[in-house]
């Protein structure tokens, strides 16, 4: 059996049907060129209206995408953003990105402050976008991906490694063995909870990771973030012996707690208010508890 292809012998029919397709393939081009034109001019004069509008916000936002030809190399675009009442970067973005150019790339989602995704570089200090009120800074606002990080594109960094931090402190709970059958509810008292309350209100947005000095030339120390979230389970009276001690022997290894030296600069950007410095203090000062009970 024969797995030839066989010869497609053109008639005049199928020659006819090429003939007229070339004509409205161009006719098909030039619309998307008239369409193409006409975005341009559209998005032209929305820069020129948001120019002659004294109420607008210049923003000069980080540029960068390695897939691209012409635009692998870093850059800054300008935006002119149109202000209105309670506008946060976010909000701007967003505007930049429907109205001036698609292919702007951020990190959104809750915009509640909650989630933690767009946290950026704004005018040389870690903050969220949603959060941060256009009013509150001084133009033109510099918008930059955080630093410390890798870059994907635009604004957007690479957040494995810091994961990789936050769960190499093992944070979750392990309590004591119980007896076989029988369940016991772990009961928190108020005093306790009070204690690791702030640690908890951590959103993994990574601000604190970006500004810290040390985490910038040491890629293997835990983190202020990672350490905050082991503070959060070390303190915890619920928390087994066992697991505590596990945890604190992970935090007193190299590049752990010891490698901090109080610089506060996480604590200044953290959204949430957590005192993170204070927490990896404190637990400087149990894990030499830890290694007297050996002396």
């Amino acid at each position: 059996m024969s797995t030839q292809v066989p010869e497609q012998v053109e008639d005049e029919s199928s020659a006819d049907t090429e003939s007229q397709s070339v004509p409205q393939q161009r006719r098909m081009e030039k619309k998307r060129e008239k369409a193409a034109e006409r975005e341009r001019q559209r998005q032209a004069e929305e820069a020129e209206k948001a120019l002659s509008d004294e109420d607008t916000y210049l923003l000069k936002v980080f540029r960068y995408d390695p897939e691209i030809a012409g635009k692998q190399e870093p850059r800054f675009d300008d935006f002119h953003v149109p202000y209105h009442k309670g506008m946060t970067v976010l909000d701007a973005l967003m505007y930049a990105r429907d109205n001036y150019d698609s292919s702007l790339t951020f990190r959104h989602s809750c915009r509640q402050a909650i989630c933690g995704s767009d946290a950026l570089f704004v005018n040389g200090s870690q903050r969220l976008g949603c959060k941060t009120q256009l009013s509150d800074l001084e133009e033109p606002v510099r918008i930059e991906p955080l630093p410390h990080q890798e870059v994907v594109k635009d604004l957007v960094v690479d957040m494995e490694h810091f994961y990789d931090q936050m769960e190499a402190v093992e944070p979750y709970f392990q309590t004591n063995d119980l007896p076989d059958g029988e369940l016991e509810e772990q009961r928190q008292s108020r005093e306790n909870r009070e204690k690791i309350k702030m640690s908890t209100r951590c959103i993994w947005c990574g601000a604190c990771m970006s500004s810290c000095n040390i985490a910038a030339g040491d890629n293997k120390y835990l983190g202020p973030a990672a350490i905050n979230k082991a503070y959060r389970f070390t303190m915890d009276e619920r928390e087994g012996e066992d697991m505590q001690q596990h945890r604190m022997e992970i935090l007193e290894q190299e590049h752990g707690v010891w490698r901090c030296q109080t610089q506060f600069s996480c604590t200044e950007v953290c959204p949430k208010d957590i005192p993170l410095t204070e927490h990896i203090q404190e637990l400087k000062r149990e894990a030499v508890k830890n290694n007297l009970k050996f002396w």
